[in-house]
């Protein structure tokens, strides 16, 4: 939901989705015999979004009847941006701050809930195992539903991991690792199986690329995600360009979705313009699909009662709310999903990475040297302008690069928050940050390197073949 303070306007269907959450939200709280003040709580909310609703669209909420206004809404699910004001959407992130984006604004807008101190705690309690440092340090931190994937978990009901790639280029950065590393983490606490969704034909429809490029790309970048160190045994890797004429399952899918999605609501969500190929219109079904087991017959034996677990960016999450709006009306259950912060350029979190600008960021192909020359050259610095202030001012680790680097790294928590502790009061300089940095990034994606070389064809091949997985449904 918006902040009511930001002046900006949700569409109609962000709000007719909240709504509908919110409903369910309050159902569930007086099923389980709730607090009263809890319950009451909820439902002054309910009825404040049902308001915010009939502003927007212009009559009241029904369930099952989401808006369909001829006017269509450019709000882009967000409030407008402004001056100062952070944009998100599944193709730009902007923000004017060095600091990066204000993620707890943006939980605001989006409407999803924190990751907190709670939620961590119990997904160690089911787990059995300590949290990965992605969530302890507040890396992926906001979510939809977790704690639903929780409660399916501690009543032994299955769930399935799905996330992706969008292969833009043939070399994979840093920073796309993000969530492949922390799915696998998942998989193995959870042993659930995972899909990961190649969108080779997005990049075809948004990108200049030949439909021969997109593939290729698919292929070597299915290999860095191999080499991430996923099971084959309970891992599916799949190209669009392949698997749609493959399944008819994913087709039905995709076409349902579609059927449920007007392009004035696509418009609204995604930004789409009339003179946008139709291509890019139908896409967000296509991304949709594989959050429903039955897109994948092989794995799931036809099920369509499994639910799915999505990490990934918070800037894919527009596909996500669309998806679990339209869910309910065609008999599945909705996505969970778990969202990331962004990881920031070289440069600083102000900027973009590019897959054109190699000195953006440390991409999987850079040799140890590039790598030091990158961070010791472009790595934006918080630290003060000669040894002397610094020594006596500190650095600024919210706007150092390295450091917010070594946060995604460096897994030792005792040493990251004696680095902080140190840079913060000048007895650690700059340069001496930059060089832990080095020191991290090197052996790490040296090791990668090797695991990617020992892939044969063949096993990729085996990873993107549709078959059943090490589970039984």
């Amino acid at each position: 939901m918006a902040d009511p303070g930001s002046g900006g306007a949700l569409s109609a269907l962000e709000l007719y989705n909240r709504v509908s959450e919110q409903g369910d939200k309050v159902r569930a709280l007086k099923t389980e015999k709730a607090p009263k003040d809890e319950i009451d709580a909820a439902v002054k909310l309910l009825l404040a979004l049902k308001t915010d609703y009939k502003n927007a669209a212009g009559a009241d909420y029904k369930p099952g009847a989401p808006p369909t206004s001829d006017t269509p809404d450019t709000s882009n699910g967000l409030p407008a941006a402004s001056d100062g004001d952070d944009f998100v959407d599944p193709w730009t992130v902007q923000t004017g701050s060095a600091k990066g984006v204000d993620y707890d604004k943006l939980i605001v807008r989006f409407g999803s809930s924190k990751i907190d101190k709670d939620l961590i705690d119990r997904i160690e309690r089911v787990t059995g195992s300590k949290a990965h440092h992605f969530l302890r340090r507040g890396i992926f931190f906001s979510h939809r539903d977790m704690h639903q994937i929780l409660d399916a978990v501690e009543k032994k009901k299955p769930f399935y991991l799905y996330t992706g790639r969008g292969p833009s280029s043939e070399a994979m950065h840093v920073g796309h690792l993000i969530p492949f590393i922390f799915t696998k983490w998942l998989q193995e606490v959870f042993n659930v199986p995972l899909v990961v969704q190649m969108t080779d034909d997005e990049k075809y429809l948004w990108k200049d690329l030949t439909m021969e490029k997109a593939y290729q790309y698919t292929i070597e970048n299915a290999k860095d995600i191999i080499a991430c160190g996923f099971d084959i045994n309970k891992t599916f890797i799949f190209s669009d360009l392949e698997y749609m004429g493959m399944s008819s399952g994913f087709y039905k899918n995709v076409v349902q979705v579609q059927k449920h999605v007007t392009f004035n609501q696509v418009k609204g969500i995604f930004g789409f313009t009339d003179s946008d190929c139709i291509g890019k219109i139908s896409f967000p079904a296509i991304q949709a699909a594989p959050s429903f087991s039955s897109s994948f017959p092989e794995i799931f034996n036809g099920r369509k009662d499994i639910q799915c677990l999505i990490p990934c960016a918070i800037d894919q999450d527009p596909y996500f709310r669309m998806t679990r709006d339209v869910a309910p009306r065609i008999s599945y259950l909705k996505p969970a999903l778990l969202h990331s912060t962004f990881f920031p350029a070289l440069q600083g979190a102000q900027t973009k990475m590019s897959a054109s600008d190699p000195n953006s960021s440390i991409f999987l192909t850079d040799t140890a040297k590039q790598i030091k020359n990158k961070v010791n050259k472009h790595a934006f610095s918080g630290g003060k302008d000669t040894i002397e202030e610094h020594r006596k001012y500190g650095g600024n680790c919210e706007v150092d690069v390295c450091y917010m680097y070594l946060t995604f790294f460096l897994e030792d928590d005792e040493k990251l928050e004696k680095i902080k502790q140190d840079y913060t009061s000048g007895a650690l300089l700059t340069g001496e940050l930059k060089k832990i940095l080095i020191e991290t990034l090197q052996p790490m994606i040296t090791a990668h390197q090797e695991r990617r070389k020992q892939l044969t064809e063949d096993l990729v091949k085996q990873f993107m073949t549709p078959r059943k997985l090490a589970f039984d449904f």
